[in-house]
């Protein structure tokens, strides 16, 4: 069977998570990429933002599945399986998860959640603080809470050149937490979820996240099905006030490697599998009893990075932990601060029996590595 897998420039999800898993299910891969030298031969050359170009490129392939782990290629992705006949997200719905804007709407058309939001340029916001961020962005990028329009006015002055069209929207305080999914469009399996610790304010990096699963997660659900969010993996994030974001794919960072290890699960052949058109086991598994954690290491200032751990297990010293070290940057990296998770200079996740242990774990493990920054 073949494999039009849908990418831009390498990914870890991509590069050791789904092609090893489409290999262990003997499949004949085709990576469709607008940067093709970055993969070698395994790739064919095709413009993947444009709908019209990706569609006429995987037509000529005559694959069995088209697929996408990219949060900015979905919606063609999906145009490309529609066109074929292939199991595929549904195209609106892909938009409407982008496009934070149009989730908004939806979930306030349909009553399921009423958070204000205002496009800029545009009608200024009715209340403060909002948190302005790109229409759709991605990885807490150019995110930022705003108190007053004095305030709002100084940073869309220097966002808007870059983004165009920006939203400030309803500030909703609280615990950030996220939902893991998967659906085969007839069911969906509710993996768990996340307990995110973001940094102090303006900004919101992601500094951990910890395996802590809700007891019911159906005003999540709710919210994906008035969507249309239901095939395929899917990563929301979400505070005691409502959703803050719907991305169609896995969780990142390094947390889909650690959510596969915990749950003791091949999430990536999972996923493929769907994309095949085949449904999910039945019954939904059970969550394990298990505790993890992804640590974030992140550079506070500008500099080159002149000495960083090497991946790998790290030896925290505490029984029945696993801690695991992966750099984002390597000595020699520029580093420029974007106050965001693109200043992430690599991630500690750890699992194991109790949350005191994994806990004990990190902060070991944190201690004996050291990251150095020069200007």
């Amino acid at each position: 069977m073949r494999l039009c897998l849908v990418t831009s420039k390498p990914t870890d999800a991509v590069q050791y998570g789904f092609l090893p898993a489409a290999a262990r299910l003997g499949l004949d891969v085709v990576l469709v990429t607008d940067q093709p030298a970055a993969y070698g031969g395994q790739s064919v050359a095709c413009d993947v933002w444009d709908f019209r170009a990706l569609v006429d490129c995987v037509a000529t392939l005559a694959p069995d599945a088209v697929f996408t782990n990219s949060d900015h290629l979905q919606a063609q992705t999906a145009l490309a399986a529609a066109y074929l006949d292939l199991p595929g997200k549904d195209w609106r719905s892909c938009l409407r998860a982008k496009n934070k804007a149009l989730m908004r709407r939806r979930l306030a058309q349909a009553g399921t959640e009423q958070v204000t939001a205002a496009i800029v340029p545009g009608p200024p916001p009715s209340s403060y603080p909002v948190v302005l961020k790109p229409l759709d962005g991605v990885a807490s990028e150019d995110v930022v809470l705003v108190h007053d329009g004095a305030e709002l006015e100084q940073h869309c002055a220097g966002l808007l050149p870059r983004h165009g069209r920006l939203l400030a929207e309803q500030y909703l305080p609280g615990t950030l937490r996220t939902m893991e999914t998967i659906g085969d469009g007839h069911g969906t399996w509710v993996l768990g979820g996340f307990r995110t610790a973001l940094s102090p304010p303006p900004y919101f990096i992601e500094e951990s996240l910890t395996w802590d699963p809700l007891p019911s997660y159906s005003h999540q659900l709710q919210c994906l099905d008035d969507l249309g969010v239901g095939f395929g993996a899917c990563h929301t994030e979400f505070a005691p006030g409502g959703l803050i974001e719907v991305n169609d794919r896995l969780i990142g960072d390094r947390c889909e490697f650690l959510l596969s290890a915990a749950l003791g699960a091949d999430l990536f052949e999972l996923v493929l599998r769907v994309h095949l058109g085949e449904r999910l086991p039945a019954p939904v598994p059970p969550v394990p009893p298990v505790q993890a954690t992804a640590s974030y290491i992140y550079a506070e200032r500008r500099g080159v990075l002149v000495s960083a751990p090497d991946a790998g297990l790290v030896d925290s010293g505490v029984p029945g932990v696993t801690v695991s070290y992966w750099p984002f940057a390597v000595p020699g990296s520029r580093i420029e601060i974007a106050n965001s998770n693109r200043d992430y200079l690599g991630v500690l996740t750890a699992f194991g029996p109790s949350a005191d242990a994994v806990s004990r774990a990190v902060s070991a493990a944190r201690a004996q590595c050291e990251w150095v920054i020069r200007p």
